[in-house]
């Protein structure tokens, strides 16, 4: 068989601590809005897979909630579970740490990371942040601490770095078939995304705890058009809160914080869907559902 019909195909998992750019690098490898991405440590709750297909390849990467050191809650012992998860079935595992991110001499993931059989890479992030001097650190400070099969210095951000890390993915992935139809980017079906996106703007527009104690469903979804012929997604939202008191903090003095916060996610949302949105959000109580078993697997986190 020769070079030209052979096709490479593999899973790539990108793990690393919370808020040290995974969903950024995600959505920049795969061209598309994979992963919700804020500020805030923990935004990323589930596993996302991500495809970049190519006539002889395609790579199913994964994107994977932070590694919580001390899980406090059910859906975080959940999250973590996610992350353990990719530890095995990864063909390529993508090791991101923040070029200012601090670990100790006993974190327990560099444990977990010598066990993997994988080539594992090193992916210094956001280094348009500082200079060369404390990347060469980073990069002798992980590189006394574990074996890795490639380290590239990036920017997920700016995308600086992230041609040349695909190029290098590519290289590395095995001969192997189609995973999935090459028109699709995701596993995961529209309304998913439109509950994250719901989901991001609680996390840029409420502080403290409401962002962490909230959760997305979304009720209805209806395509139709308006009576100029226009496309119109109708959507209708649910926020769960995990206390009473929580809820008039949600709904504002007057209505005023979940109108601003339906406005600024039917913007986005008609971005993402280009065309026209209807949004209803409703918010309601489910009494400590980071902790009920049923819920978490009613809400997709088993």
């Amino acid at each position: 068989m020769s070079d030209e019909t052979i096709h490479r195909s593999g899973f790539v998992n990108i793990i690393g601590k919370p808020n040290v750019g995974k969903s950024t690098l995600m959505n920049a490898l795969v061209g598309e809005r994979m992963s919700i991405i804020t500020n805030k440590p923990q935004t990323t709750r589930h596993r996302i897979i991500g495809l970049l297909s190519g006539t002889d390849f395609q790579i199913v990467f994964s994107d994977t909630p932070g590694i919580i050191d001390n899980p406090s809650y059910g859906m975080q012992r959940a999250m973590n579970r996610f992350v353990h998860d990719t530890f095995e079935d990864g063909d390529i595992m993508l090791f991101v740490v923040d070029v200012h991110e601090k670990y100790g001499d006993d974190d327990p993931i560099f444990r977990q990371l010598k066990k993997i059989k994988a080539p594992l890479f090193l992916l210094i992030n956001k280094i348009d942040s500082t200079d060369a001097a404390k990347i060469k650190e980073v990069r002798d400070e992980m590189e006394a601490r574990l074996e890795f099969a490639e380290v590239h210095e990036i920017s997920a951000l700016h995308k600086t770095g992230t041609d040349e890390l695909l190029k290098a993915i590519l290289n590395r992935l095995p001969e192997g078939p189609e995973y999935y139809p090459k028109d699709q980017l995701t596993d995961r079906p529209e309304r998913f995304f439109v509950s994250e996106i719901i989901r991001e703007k609680i996390l840029e527009l409420y502080h403290q705890e409401i962002p962490y104690s909230s959760e997305v469903i979304i009720e209805s979804f209806e395509e139709t058009q308006t009576t100029r012929g226009e496309n119109l997604t109708r959507i209708g939202a649910i926020i769960f809160v995990s206390r009473k008191t929580q809820k008039p903090i949600i709904i504002g003095k007057d209505g005023r914080s979940i109108k601003k916060l339906g406005t600024e996610a039917r913007k986005s949302l008609e971005e993402w869907l280009e065309c026209k949105v209807f949004l209803e959000i409703h918010v309601k109580v489910k009494e400590d559902w980071r902790d009920d078993e049923r819920q978490l697997k009613w809400l997709g986190y088993n």
